[in-house]
């Protein structure tokens, strides 16, 4: 049975979809490095890169039938929402994808947790902004460098709260702005607009000298 939704749920169900968008390589459903290595091989700038990747989230991400498409792939954790543990993984997915694609190390912690400030849209600048991180400076990448573990868990404690206020508590969870969930299932996953929105985030979050 489904724990019932908090703050240590949320961030527990966020972890777990991030170890499985760098991980995981399905027919499909390639992992967040083999995402950015694609798209790293496309003509243009990297601006453009990304802003392709993105728009490839907005028309094909609603297409992909998570409960068909994962049931017993991933073998979403009985414990966890299967709902919103695979909105998290797409939308993980893309914005690991972005940091990968600007010389970032996803498996540090710290990015990690800029990463999930991210699915927060506009309001993960705010949380970020409160422990003097910036979206967008050109300095970023040093300052990131910089946050220490105790900045770390209290950013993850403010995303949580965030995502968990936006769900009104209750699940499906909705990340970023709305993300509306079709049928009741991921199957016909998310609003355009708002994966457009997250995106945008991300690359402004990680685009370097942008």
């Amino acid at each position: 049975m489904v724990e019932k939704l908090n703050e240590s749920l949320i961030l527990k169900t966020l972890n777990w979809a991030y170890e499985k968008a760098l991980t995981q390589n399905l027919p499909g459903l390639d992992s967040a490095f083999t995402l950015a290595e694609q798209y790293l091989k496309q003509d243009g700038s990297l601006e453009e890169k990304i802003d392709s990747l993105i728009r490839w989230q907005n028309t094909k991400a609603a297409t992909l039938g998570f409960i068909t498409g994962l049931g017993g792939i991933i073998a979403i954790p009985v414990t966890l929402p299967s709902n919103i543990a695979g909105v998290s993984f797409v939308q993980i997915r893309m914005i690991a994808a972005i940091a990968i694609m600007n010389g970032y190390d996803v498996h540090d912690d710290r990015v990690k947790t800029m990463v999930f400030a991210c699915l927060c849209g506009s309001a993960g600048a705010e949380i970020l902004k409160k422990v003097g991180i910036n979206i967008g400076s050109k300095v970023l990448h040093n300052v990131i460098q910089n946050i220490s573990k105790e900045t770390i868990m209290q950013l993850n404690k403010a995303i949580g709260f965030r995502l968990l206020a936006k769900s009104g508590g209750k699940s499906p969870i909705v990340l970023g702005k709305a993300v509306p969930l079709l049928g009741g299932v991921i199957g016909a996953a998310f609003d355009g607009i708002t994966t457009n929105a997250i995106g945008n985030v991300a690359k402004k979050a990680f685009l370097k000298n942008i």
